[in-house]
C-alpha cells in the first residue's frame, strides 16, 4: 500500500513540475509581449496565401498587393498580430511592386536578419512581436535614412488614423 502511495505521489510531483513550466512560459510570453503559437494555429487564424508569406517566408507577385499603391494615412500593422510597424508619413513610392518605407514606427518593432535564400544576400525584416515575415530592407531608399523596408501588403494590416 505504501508503494501505491509512493508511486501516486510521485506522479502528483511530476505532473505538477511539468504545469508549472507550462505558465512560467505563458506568463514569460505575456511579460515580452511576444505573439508564439503553434504552427496549427497560425494555420487557423491566416488566409493561405498570408500564411505562406508570413510563416513561410513566400514573396507575393509585386504590383498586386493592396497597398503597393495606397496612399491614406494611418499606421501599418502586422497582419499576424497586429504590431504597429510603419506609418504612412514614412511610405513612399519606390517603383518595386511592392509597398516601401524608409523607417520603421522604432526599431523594437522590428528585427532583422541576413538571408541567404535563392542565392542572393538580403536583410530580411520580420515582425518583433511574432516573428512573422515581412519583406527586406536595402539600402537604396531616400535620402532620409537611405534604407528601403520593401514589405509584402499581405503582411501588412492598415489602421486609419
Amino acid at each position: 500500500m505504501k508503494i501505491i502511495q509512493g508511486i501516486v505521489v510521485i506522479i502528483i510531483v511530476i505532473f505538477s513540475a511539468s504545469c508549472a513550466k507550462k505558465s512560467v512560459q505563458v506568463a514569460k510570453t505575456e511579460q515580452t509581449g511576444q505573439v508564439q503559437k503553434a504552427e496549427e494555429e497560425w494555420r487557423k487564424q491566416l488566409t493561405e496565401d498570408e500564411y505562406k508569406v508570413l510563416r513561410e517566408k513566400a514573396t507575393e507577385i509585386p504590383y498586386t498587393g493592396e497597398y503597393d499603391q495606397f496612399w491614406d494615412s494611418g499606421v501599418y500593422v502586422c497582419k499576424a498580430c497586429g504590431n504597429e510597424l510603419f506609418y504612412s508619413a514614412t511610405k513612399f513610392d519606390a517603383g518595386c511592386g511592392w509597398p516601401s518605407f524608409f523607417k520603421a514606427i522604432d526599431s523594437s518593432k522590428i528585427k532583422t536578419m541576413p538571408d541567404y535564400s535563392h542565392g542572393m544576400k538580403r536583410i530580411e525584416v520580420q515582425c518583433a512581436r511574432c516573428s512573422g515575415h515581412l519583406g527586406h530592407v536595402f539600402d537604396d531608399g531616400p535620402d532620409t535614412t537611405g534604407l528601403r523596408y520593401c514589405i509584402n501588403s499581405i503582411s501588412l494590416g492598415f489602421e486609419k488614423k
